[in-house]
C-alpha cells in the first residue's frame, strides 16, 4: 500500500504501539469521509463488531486508494504481520496447503488491518477451531435491477414465515449494498453439506412457488426485476460480509443489523433509503439497540428435515 512516511503517526491501541498512514486521505470522495474517519468508525463500533470477528477466519478486501479505487482480497494474513496477531489455519485443496486467515480477537488486531486499507471484513460461517462446520445459515437476497432492496425486503419477510412456522428465529441484515441478508444462527453440529443443501432446496422451492419474484438460479441472465436468493454462500470456501462491515460504495455504508419491524416498513413505505445506513447512523443505532445481531453468536437451533 502506498504510503508516506511524513503522515505515519504512532498510537497506543488496546496497549499495542501501532503506525498508522495518510490519516487524511480521502476514501469516500463523494463524503470526503477520510481513512482516519474509517479507522475512528471501527474503533468506536469495535466492542459490537469484535465478537462477530473473534475466532472467524477474516478475509479482507483491500482499497488502498480508497472507495472508488482498486481493491484486491487477501485470505492469507499478511507474513509482516505484527507477532500479536493471531491466525487460524485453515486447509485448502486447491492450494494444498494451510491458509493462515487473520483472526481479529482484539481492538488492536481490527485497528492494525483497517490501516492497511481493509476497508470491507469478509468472514467465514465457521468459528474456529471447527472450521469445517457452519455455526449458523445465511440467505444472501441479491436484486436484479430494476429491482430493489424493497423487494429484496418482501422475500425477507416469506423466508421469515417459513422459518417461524419451524420455530427458528432468523435476523436480517443490510449488506450495505444493494441487497439484505438473513441469518440462521444453528451453533450446533452440522455439516456444510447439509446446510448449503438446505439452503438450495429451499430457495429452489420458493422460486417455484413466487416465479415472478423470485430466482434460485445462479445465471444473471435470469435474475432481472427479481430476488436471488444466493444460497451457495453456505459452503466452507466462501466468506460473507460481516455485519458491521463498511462497504466500498459511493458513501461509506455499513452492512447493518435492522428488526424484523423495519423490514415490515420499507416493503409498505416502499422506500430503499430506510434500510440504507452509514457510518454514523449505525454507530447512533448501536448506542440505542445495542446489537441487534448478538443471538447470532450463541443461539442454538437445528435445522428442521428438508427433503
Amino acid at each position: 500500500m502506498p504510503s508516506d512516511n511524513k503522515t505515519k503517526t504512532t498510537v497506543d491501541i488496546g496497549g499495542r504501539k501501532l503506525k498508522i498512514s495518510n490519516l487524511d486521505k480521502v476514501f469516500y470522495p463523494a463524503t470526503g469521509f477520510t481513512k482516519g474517519q474509517m479507522l475512528d468508525y471501527y474503533i468506536r463500533i469495535a466492542p459490537v463488531l469484535l465478537p462477530h470477528l473473534i475466532n472467524r477466519p477474516l478475509t479482507v478486501k483491500r482499497y488502498p486508494n480508497g472507495a472508488q479505487g482498486k481493491f484486491f482480497y487477501q485470505k492469507e494474513c499478511p507474513a509482516h504481520r505484527p507477532d500479536w496477531v493471531k491466525t487460524i489455519p485453515v486447509w485448502s485443496g486447491s492450494n494444498n496447503r494451510n491458509i493462515n486467515f487473520c483472526n481479529a480477537l482484539d481492538l488492536p488486531t481490527l485497528v492494525w488491518a483497517a490501516n492497511l486499507a481493509a476497508l470491507e471484513l469478509h468472514t467465514s460461517l465457521s468459528v474456529a477451531p471447527a472450521v469445517n462446520q457452519p455455526s449458523l445459515l445465511v440467505f444472501d437476497l441479491d436484486p436484479g435491477p430494476p429491482a430493489t432492496i424493497v423487494d429484496c425486503a418482501q422475500v425477507g419477510l416469506l423466508l421469515k414465515d417459513y422459518f417461524d412456522k419451524h420455530n427458528l428465529q432468523s435476523f436480517p441484515k443490510t449488506s450495505g449494498s444493494k441487497g439484505l441478508q438473513l441469518y440462521i444462527p444453528l451453533n450446533t453440529p452440522v455439516s456444510y453439506e447439509i446446510t448449503k443443501n438446505f439452503a438450495r432446496v429451499l430457495a429452489t422451492r420458493f422460486q417455484e412457488k413466487y416465479p415472478g419474484l423470485i430466482v434460485a438460479n445462479m445465471k444473471k441472465v435470469l435474475r432481472t426485476g427479481k430476488i436471488f436468493i444466493d444460497w451457495s454462500q453456505n459452503d466452507e470456501h466462501k466468506t460473507t460480509v460481516c455485519v458491521y462491515s463498511l462497504r466500498a460504495k459511493e458513501h461509506p455504508t455499513v452492512s447493518t443489523p435492522v428488526t424484523w419491524d423495519e423490514v415490515v416498513s420499507v416493503v409498505n413505505q416502499k422506500d430503499p433509503a430506510l434500510l440504507t445506513f452509514d457510518a454514523a447512523q449505525v454507530l447512533d443505532r448501536t448506542a440505542t439497540l445495542g446489537d441487534l445481531f448478538s443471538p447470532v453468536i450463541s443461539l442454538k437451533q437445528k435445522l428442521p428435515a428438508i427433503q
